[in-house]
């Protein structure tokens, strides 16, 4: 799975789990299910799940019986902090080192790397105004919230 993939992937899982009332082991959604709703594989979903569930954003239940439920309710839990569980903007890679002697190569990887730092921030500080209860309201509810 690559970087630019787990933050969809965990909200879909999240909205998903919203949406199917799974607010307690009782109503665990297994991983099987989860994968079918995207489509994806279901290894793919159990290891967004095991970030999610490290962040505190679900529980889950390994086995035949095991699953995901969430550990807050969906107007709870912000997008920013489904991009924090998994590994915020991982995508966006790394600054090159610079080359010594060059004066574009000694400054371009300190410019760069602030480049990141404030568009994650900017990400993040938007993210933080959408809930996993407002993807399930649709397009029109995420982006009002934003």
């Amino acid at each position: 799975m690559s970087d630019s993939q787990r933050f969809p992937i965990a909200a879909h899982t999240l909205a998903y789990l919203a949406h199917k009332g799974a607010f307690s082991a009782d109503g665990a959604v297994c991983s099987a299910e989860l994968a079918a709703s995207m489509p994806t594989n279901p290894v793919v979903v159990r290891r967004v799940t095991a970030m999610l569930a490290k962040a505190g954003l679900i529980e889950t239940r390994p086995g035949a019986s095991g699953g995901a439920w969430l550990a807050r309710p969906p107007e709870a839990i912000k997008l920013d902090a489904v991009l924090r569980a998994v590994n915020g903007c991982a995508h966006l890679g790394a600054p090159m080192q610079g080359v010594k002697g060059c004066p574009v190569s000694e400054k371009i990887p300190a410019a760069v790397a602030g480049a990141m730092i404030a568009a994650e921030e900017a990400v993040s500080e938007r993210l933080a105004r959408i809930s996993v209860a407002d993807l399930l309201g649709g397009a029109e509810t995420a982006a009002t919230a934003a």
